[in-house]
């Protein structure tokens, strides 16, 4: 069903693509950013766009959910409309409610993509048009959010080995749950492999992408792996799908307080789960509100003719039972944490600068700051 949905999105994108014309194809040669500059100098602004921030979502899980809500307190705070098209997963229904913004001319837009390469021209043509353009993670965008994944995959990674050797004794059948598939996210799961490598007493004893990058895909993946491997002491993947994992393991008997599950995007389920003191450890923290209440403002202040940044880095926080307080009133009120530079730097870095006079400059490479 993927495949048939990804090809008609595929066929059906040339189409709507052939009624605009072709613009500036942005920086597609990979390049390393400088830190962003906030004195940068003001340019115009764009002309004949609604003061409106929309959310092209892609699915109703508790991250995005998070981004969400971090994206409707920043334009409340800037007095801009905020309107969501959720496209439940269909890539040909998101590029059909993006081509409604751009013929609506909305004035910004934060996508998070079901499918990067059909959805790329319709963005282009946004940006084309004097928009805001924000992604989670994949290109085209005037500001391109991304984490460090190798970092983010390295931190999940070293949590569970340094809990193997001190609670284990240094013994553990592991379950990677992976998205290999996505180029953006690969580097995570090749970190969690390396700080697991030299661990003699460890074995990997599934490697394996779900089919559904949610909840129900980690459920039916796990269930799956316990048919063979009854046993099992550490299971690492994004929390949507470590979480259905955990329900699995609690409907098989197989749940055990001892063993290490650990995700990353800190989702409240998992926050929750590591408050319980159960086999849920840890959660590696993206700060969906944060880093959504950033993206907005960075809407409200492309419209009103400033310089905003190119990029910018969420940073990994390892969530554990000892540190959910403030991290929970962080997310809580993320305005406050944007307005405090320390507690921002802490969440995010920023690079580049660009603004409408110089849109030309948006980027159209998968950017990292990890690249060398």
């Amino acid at each position: 069903m993927a495949a048939l949905l990804l090809a008609a999105c595929l066929s059906v994108a040339p189409t709507i693509a052939s009624v605009a014309e072709d613009g500036p194809p942005g920086i597609v040669a990979p390049k390393i950013l400088p830190p962003f500059d906030e004195a940068a100098a003001t340019c115009a602004a764009p002309p004949g766009l609604r003061k409106v921030l929309a959310f092209a979502q892609d699915n109703e899980r508790e991250f995005m959910q998070g981004v969400g809500r971090g994206l409707a307190a920043a334009a409340r705070d800037r007095g801009l409309a905020y309107e969501v098209s959720l496209a439940a997963n269909d890539p040909r229904k998101m590029i059909e409610q993006v081509q409604a913004m751009l013929t609506a001319k909305t004035g910004a837009v934060v996508a998070a993509p079901v499918d990067p390469p059909s959805l790329s021209r319709s963005l282009q043509q946004l940006i084309w048009a004097g928009a805001f353009v924000g992604t989670v993670v994949p290109p085209p965008a005037i500001t391109l959010l991304n984490a460090p994944q190798y970092l983010t995959g390295k931190a999940l990674g070293d949590a569970a080995a340094t809990y193997i050797r001190t609670h284990l004794k240094g013994k553990a059948k592991v379950v990677l749950l992976t998205h290999d598939s996505l180029q953006f996210l690969a580097p995570r799961f090749v970190a969690m492999r390396d700080s697991l490598r030299d661990m003699s007493g460890v074995t990997i004893v599934a490697d394996i992408s779900p089919a559904m990058v949610n909840k129900a895909g980690g459920l039916a993946m796990m269930r799956t792996i316990l048919l063979a491997q009854p046993n099992v002491d550490v299971v690492l993947g994004a929390d949507t799908v470590v979480l259905g994992a955990l329900a699995a393991l609690r409907e098989a008997g197989k749940a055990r307080d001892d063993q290490f599950l650990g995700g990353i995007d800190g989702e409240p389920e998992a926050v929750e789960e590591i408050k319980k003191h159960g086999p849920y450890k840890a959660s590696i923290s993206l700060a969906s509100p944060v880093f959504g209440y950033a993206l907005g403002q960075n809407g409200a202040d492309w419209l009103d003719g400033k310089s905003v940044p190119q990029a910018m880095d969420i940073l990994p926080k390892a969530l554990t039972a000892e540190n959910i307080a403030q991290y929970e009133a962080d997310l809580a009120d993320p305005a406050a944490v944007y307005r405090d530079p320390a507690r921002r730097a802490s969440y995010l870095k920023m690079y580049g600068n660009i603004c409408f006079d110089t849109r030309d400059n948006y980027l159209n490479f998968p950017w990292s700051s990890e690249r060398k």
